[in-house]
């Protein structure tokens, strides 16, 4: 299963690869982008799945992005209560973050990821050379989930982000130590804590804005999930310091890390119009990490130092989006 966008690059290369292993495929190609992570997708990649009449011991293929990996990993866990997945992450977004740790699903108009299961794949095979057909925009998009390993519990990881970030592009070696040490980050924190009952929660740094951010751009390119989650962060280091958890310089050295990357880190960054405060703050009531009807937000004590907390005063949190809009 892939996408329009990787098919005419890489699709051809992977079944050539698979046949000459003696393994017979077949490939479907969705829509590119987060919209395809629909009912509408996924009912038509099960009903192809089952008139492939696949078996639990046969494997389906996520070659794409964190859009394809999450549908696809969704449709593996309900289809036949389950058939085995790998998946083949093609974005830098999808190597580092979406690819490992067996979460899956689909978008609601009520918010994202609100559908779907855990389903672990049984291989990640993550290509680095492939991120070099992604245009800049998308690897910089990736990018903010790499970041977010820094910010949430590895301070000398930021910094050695601060010092080859901006070469992560151009330098396979650096690039692939981005990869490996986010992926080591996400998976000692997933084997701690599968289904998000604690510390796996602090993975989601940034999301609760980004995600709330993407719901009110309608899931379109105006908005790319990476981007999200860099505005994201630096809302929650702005609210962090604005409710004195952490030092005033955290939250600007933050925002100042994403514009040397030349990524957004403002709501003002986002082309368009957009929601108001309060509707903002009713999308992030949509989120996953609400528990007992309380918003929970991952904010900081500084960089490297991460915490879930349900106690924000939202007059301050207003404030907060206030000022990001500029």
């Amino acid at each position: 299963m892939t996408d329009a966008t990787v098919a005419p690059l890489h699709l051809e290369s992977l079944q050539a690869a698979l046949e000459q292993a003696g393994i017979t495929a077949e490939a479907l190609v969705l829509p590119a982008g987060e919209a395809t992570k629909n009912w509408a997708d996924l009912g038509r990649t099960v009903e192809w799945l089952l008139g492939q009449k696949i078996e639990r011991k046969d494997i389906v293929i996520a070659f794409g992005g964190g859009v394809i990996g999450d549908l696809v990993g969704f449709a593996s866990a309900i289809l036949r209560r389950g058939v085995r997945f790998v998946q083949i992450p093609t974005t830098l977004l999808s190597q580092v973050d979406s690819s490992v740790g067996g979460k899956t699903g689909i978008n609601s108009p009520q918010g994202k990821n609100l559908i779907g299961a855990f389903h672990q794949p049984t291989l990640v095979l993550a290509d680095i050379d492939v991120l070099d057909t992604l245009t800049p925009r998308d690897f910089l998009s990736g990018y903010g989930e790499v970041a977010k390993y820094g910010l949430l519990g590895d301070e000398s990881f930021f910094r050695w982000l601060e010092k080859n970030g901006p070469a992560l592009a151009r330098d396979p070696a650096l690039r692939a130590e981005a990869v490996r040490h986010s992926v080591a980050m996400k998976a000692g924190i997933v084997q701690r804590d599968e289904t998000e009952q604690g510390e796996r929660a602090l993975l989601n740094l940034g999301h609760t804005f980004g995600h709330a951010l993407e719901s009110a751009t309608g899931y379109s390119d105006r908005l790319l999930h990476g981007e999200g989650v860099a505005i994201g962060c630096t809302l929650a280091f702005d609210l962090s310091a604005r409710m004195g958890l952490c030092a005033q310089e955290a939250p600007s050295r933050v925002a100042a890390h994403f514009a040397a990357m030349g990524m957004p880190s403002r709501i003002s960054d986002i082309p368009g119009d957009l929601a108001d405060d309060e509707a903002l703050i009713a999308l992030m009531g949509q989120d996953k990490k609400v528990q007992d009807g309380k918003l929970r937000f991952i904010l900081a004590r500084g960089i490297g130092e991460a915490f879930v907390t349900d106690e924000v005063d939202f007059d301050q949190l207003r404030a907060v989006l206030r000022e990001s809009r500029g």
